[in-house]
């Protein structure tokens, strides 16, 4: 497994991938000690990430394409793909991503499950919002999923 830090606009993030694909993005609370430039990195999976993460924050893209190789049980899993399906500067709540996925009274194990994304950005579970539009639950803070929200439109 080969790993990077990324400086992005919310923060340095460690974004960790092997061959398949990328498998975790983890915001650093603090700066990391590490001299980790993003084109130091020879993993192609990597490369790309930090490539669309750039357009991302510059405003030139919406939907990743970088292979991802997150895992988990299959309810989780279920979640993440259904959140990747979702637009930007789109929000949904956890009631309606559980009925997507077939299962309309899981919308707290949904919200778990949202909770354990190994993925943020990349999977947005930013975009999950509570029923009455309120933001609530974020791994990463609720100041990112306000910025993220803001940076694709779906908040002024």
């Amino acid at each position: 497994m080969n790993s990077i830090f990324y400086q992005s606009p919310i923060g340095e993030l460690r974004i960790r991938a092997n061959q398949m694909g990328i498998c975790s993005i983890e915001f650093m609370n603090q700066p990391s000690s590490a001299n980790h430039s993003p084109n130091q990195s020879s993993n192609p999976q990597l490369k790309s990430a930090i490539r669309e993460l750039d357009l991302y924050f510059s405003g030139k893209l919406s939907t990743f394409k970088t292979p991802t190789a997150a895992t988990g049980s299959p309810f989780q899993e279920s979640v993440w793909s259904e959140l990747q399906k979702l637009l930007a500067a789109s929000t949904i709540h956890y009631g309606a991503i559980a009925e997507r996925i077939g299962n309309p009274k899981a919308s707290r194990a949904v919200g778990l499950a949202n909770n354990r994304n190994p993925l943020p950005i990349l999977v947005p579970c930013h975009r999950v919002v509570g029923k009455s539009g309120s933001l609530i639950g974020y791994a990463g803070e609720l100041w990112r999923k306000e910025w993220l929200l803001k940076h694709e439109g779906a908040l002024i």
